[in-house]
């Protein structure tokens, strides 16, 4: 008998021995004797200690039609070359280290990975039509190619007999009988005879054979409408599709890692009745009264408690929920998510862990203690250290503590507060943020007065503003009222009929907050000045009443001016949820999920616009299902953190009523706000009615850059729309878009009919803006703006205090006690920080606005140049950037906190900059 002993030695991982039986009379398939060469990573009976040997590889794994071939026959005639690359399991996987032992036994004794070369010119006679399909070749020196001790990449030769029935090879069958998954990534072939080099981009999980019901095939890097696919390949093209689809697929079993099904849900799984009836959750979607998106299908177990309501995992295991095993992190990746978001887990901060954290009060009492969160961060007692080690892997531990030491909550100084400690608190700051902050989407131009409101009045009574012409006439610069909204000089930040309706439910919660309107006017520098904030709470006699208001106006004397700190604190409580709930959540992740699994369920991989859209979809399904798993579920950080709480999700659901699918083109959101007017003359066909708004001048930039791109993209494959119109795929996709991904939307009139050239070219545009720059522009500044909780609060817990109340007095002595005992509950706002930071970092492997995994994504030389040409425009309108945030001019660029405004900057570092557009949602 000879035994194998596999040796690791990584720093932080324990040595591992693993021992496999061989038969000492084993033969080869072909029976044969079998040599067992001294191989790297085998070790002679000579060599090691006995230890109890491991079975082979299971038996019951289903047996290839090709089981009794050599995996290294000879064959006569003409040979083609080939190389595949791969990525095995990463060996420090301690789990799977035995499945990398037996993959190199499997390998001696026959188990191999075979390839075998599908024609995209001859179909087999035996089969009516399909491509013929040649003999197996085996990859070359598995045992002998280490697998690197991180996840690299290993390249194995290839060789193939060569058929000329087979013709030009179209694509190929990958078979793995290996006893684990690797992830290949190419197999490019030399020398093929009439074409010479042929390149299949693959960057998919292949799991051993038994895993699957049908053989895993990658296609040529070609691209194809599908009426236009080679004849042998268009069967191999649409079972490819009816694969992802699961249309073969039992809808009720529960899915697993290896399944690559693409498929609907509600959002059935935020609750947890079986908790409590205090985690119980409406199911969003399927419903008027509830319409949302749809998610991935995971096909998990109801809950004991409520059928309609899918069981949600363990935190621990919240990582491992299914999404198709291609959406899923990367190693890199998902290795800064444990490092970086392990302080997150509410499960690490019980009640027991935040006594020692916060103490009783759960308050900071003065602005030096949420200071030295970024200069010392907070010392753990050995027995807090305990607790969390007893809690959590020992190896996530580490990932833990390895950014950090023992400073368990040190986080990095913002950068509003970098500069200078107080300039948050100016009026400049406040108004610059809303052109130039996470949330700019909101703010639009004020076009009568006083403001009005669209709520029912039958429910919600008279919602008129309060604010009259005395409470801002004096700051318009002599104008009158009148005057200002004809000149454009008037806007508005209103959040009042977004939040009215539910302002009552979400006061029942610890949340204790106003709806608000805060008006302010356009000064002659190009900044915006702040006039006044109204503050509505629903009439306590009944919605009917309407709302009881009152106005505050900038003061920056005694306790006025603490009042107006608190109000302007409220407002920006108001849009910081809406910006976590709305504009983020909502109008890229939600919305931008039913795209990806319709593509992936409609659109070949040889779909043109399949590769077109295939980079802004990376990741965003693992996203979006590890976000139901701990961000928007019940008790999760989300409810934690952001004002509306337990309704957060529902008043999502709401606001997705109101969402229209061409109004999130940049160019028509600006004119409906009144940002911009139609201008035919300029050279984005808008011209901003504030010149100096930084995320919509350099927005209208990027926008341009990507529908100048998606048009040369389109127009190069469909030549008029009569094309468009024939596209089987393409009309299969746009139709379960609608009527499924977005089914509760299904008949609105607005939906594009994806009958023309232009309405192909102004959809992706849209889709590739909502990926990409909208979510960079909304995302990837929260922490630099909101890091320092007291500039962007996200949850209130007092109401304005009263006069003649201690509160009052309070605000009178202490402001900042005052204004940190509503705004920044120490808990929470740890809490808040910390996942903020997570969402704002680029990890090592970010792939950004221009960028693509493989320089050769298609064979079309001129879309090859036509992406070159794309990723220089952005190069230049980098450094248009930099250019404008040099000019002192520009007052909103940087402001008093010496922010730059590079959020919409394509290109960024890995970590925290504060800038970079990535192709996707994924974070």
């Amino acid at each position: 008998m000879l035994h194998c002993k596999h040796l690791i030695t990584p720093l932080s991982y324990k040595r591992k021995v693993v021992a496999v039986a061989i038969p000492s009379n084993l033969t080869s398939i072909n029976h044969r004797p079998l040599l067992l060469p001294k191989l790297p990573g085998f070790l002679s009976m000579d060599d090691v200690t006995r230890s109890q040997p491991l079975p082979l590889a299971s038996t019951a794994a289903k047996a290839s039609q090709n089981n009794t071939i050599d995996p290294h026959p000879k064959y006569e005639g003409k040979k083609i070359k080939g190389r595949v690359v791969l990525m095995k399991k990463n060996v420090l996987d301690l789990n799977d280290l035995t499945a990398s032992v037996l993959d190199r036994v499997g390998e001696l004794v026959g188990k191999a990975v075979s390839l075998q070369l599908i024609s995209s010119v001859n179909g087999d006679p035996e089969k009516a039509s399909p491509g013929k399909v040649g003999k197996p070749a085996y990859l070359e020196n598995w045992i002998t190619t280490i697998t690197p001790l991180t996840a690299g990449d290993s390249a194995f030769d290839i060789t193939f007999d060569w058929d000329e029935e087979i013709g030009v090879p179209g694509a190929f069958i990958i078979r793995n009988d290996h006893h684990s998954e690797f992830y290949l990534k190419t197999l490019t072939l030399e020398d093929v005879p009439g074409e010479g080099r042929i390149h299949f981009v693959c960057n998919s999980w292949v799991y051993p054979a038994d895993k699957y019901k049908k053989d895993r095939v990658f296609f040529a890097n070609k691209t194809y409408l599908s009426s236009d696919t080679p004849k042998p390949l268009q069967k191999f093209r649409e079972e490819e599709l009816v694969n992802l689809r699961g249309d073969d697929d039992d809808k009720t079993r529960e899915l697993q890692e290896w399944d690559r099904v693409y498929d609907y849900a509600y959002y059935n799984d935020l609750g947890n009745p079986d908790k409590g009836q205090e985690y119980a959750r409406p199911v969003l979607g399927g419903s008027s009264e509830f319409p949302y998106p749809r998610r991935g299908r995971t096909g998990r177990p109801p809950t004991k408690t409520d059928p309609n309501t899918e069981s949600q995992l363990k935190l621990i295991m919240s990582l491992n929920i299914y999404v198709p095993r291609d959406e899923r992190f990367g190693p890199l990746k998902l290795s800064d998510l444990l490092a970086y978001g392990l302080k997150t887990i509410p499960q690490v901060l019980k009640p027991e862990l935040a006594a020692l954290l916060v103490g009783s009060h759960n308050e900071f009492n003065n602005m030096q203690e949420v200071l030295m969160l970024y200069e010392g961060g907070i010392e753990l007692p050995d027995g807090i250290l305990k607790y969390i080690r007893d809690s959590i892997h020992e190896e996530l531990f580490k990932e833990l503590f390895r950014t950090d030491g023992e400073k368990f909550l040190k986080f990095p100084v913002p950068q509003v507060i970098q500069d200078n400690k107080s300039a948050w608190r100016t009026d400049e700051e406040f108004a610059r943020e809303m052109l130039a902050g996470v949330n700019p989407v909101a703010i639009r131009r004020l076009q009568e007065f006083p403001p009005a409101s669209k709520l029912d009045q039958k429910a919600y009574g008279d919602q008129t503003s309060q604010i009259t012409k005395e409470h801002i006439e004096h700051n318009l610069k002599g104008l009158s009222v009148d005057e200002a909204i004809k000149n454009k000089k008037l806007f508005i930040l209103d959040h009042h009929d977004a939040l009215m309706p539910y302002l009552r439910r979400i006061n029942t919660t610890s949340t204790k907050t106003y709806s608000s309107r805060t008006l302010l006017f356009l000064e002659n520098d190009g900044t915006l000045k702040p006039l006044a904030i109204e503050l509505s709470l629903p009439h306590p006699d009944g919605d009917q009443f309407g709302c009881i208001s009152k106005v505050y106006t900038p003061s920056s004397h005694g306790i006025e001016s603490s009042i107006w700190q608190l109000a302007k604190a409220y407002v920006n409580v108001n849009d910081s949820g809406h910006h976590q709930l709305i504009s983020h959540w909502l109008k890229t992740h939600a919305v931008i999920e039913p795209f990806v699994i319709a593509a992936n369920r409609q659109l070949s991989v040889l779909h043109p616009i399949h590769k077109l859209l295939h980079p802004h979809f990376r990741e965003t399904m693992n996203a979006n299902a590890i976000a139901r798993e701990v961000l928007t579920n019940a008790g999760g950080i989300i409810e934690e953190t952001v004002f509306p709480a337990k309704f957060s999700m529902e008043w999502s659901s709401v606001m997705y009523k109101n969402w229209v699918f061409p109004e999130q083109a940049l160019p028509v959101d600006l004119i409906k706000r009144g940002m911009a007017v139609e201008d035919p003359k300029s050279s984005h066909s808008v011209r901003l009615l504030i010149e100096d708004y930084p995320y919509a001048a350099d927005g209208l930039e990027i926008w341009s850059a990507i529908k100048t791109w998606v048009k040369e993209y389109c127009s190069f494959y469909y030549k008029n729309d009569e094309m468009v119109q024939n596209d089987s795929e393409l009309q299969s996709w746009w139709k379960e878009l609608r009527e499924e991904g977005h089914g509760d939307k299904k008949d609105e009139p607005w939906w594009p009919k994806m009958q023309t050239c232009e309405e192909l070219i102004e959809s992706c545009t849209i889709i590739i803006w909502l990926s990409s720059a909208y979510h960079a522009a909304i995302n990837y500044g929260q922490y630099s703006i909101g890091g320092y909780v007291p500039n962007r609060p996200s949850i209130s817990l007092h109401f304005m205090p009263e006069e003649g109340t201690p509160e009052y007095e309070e605000l009178k002595t202490n402001p900042d006690k005052a204004f940190l005992k509503t705004f920044t509950p120490q808990l929470q706002t740890l809490l808040g920080m910390a996942s903020i930071e997570i969402l704002s970092r680029h990890p090592v492997d970010e792939l950004y606005l221009g960028q693509r995994d493989t320089p050769e994504w298609t064979t079309d030389a001129n879309m090859l140049q036509a992406s070159e040409d794309f990723r220089k425009k952005l190069e230049g309108i980098e450094k248009r950037i930099i250019k404008m945030n040099k000019d002192e001019k520009l007052k909103n660029r940087v402001g008093p906190a010496k922010i730059p405004y590079t959020l919409l900057y394509p290109s960024s570092e890995p970590g925290l900059t504060g800038k970079g557009i990535p192709n996707s949602v994924n974070i």
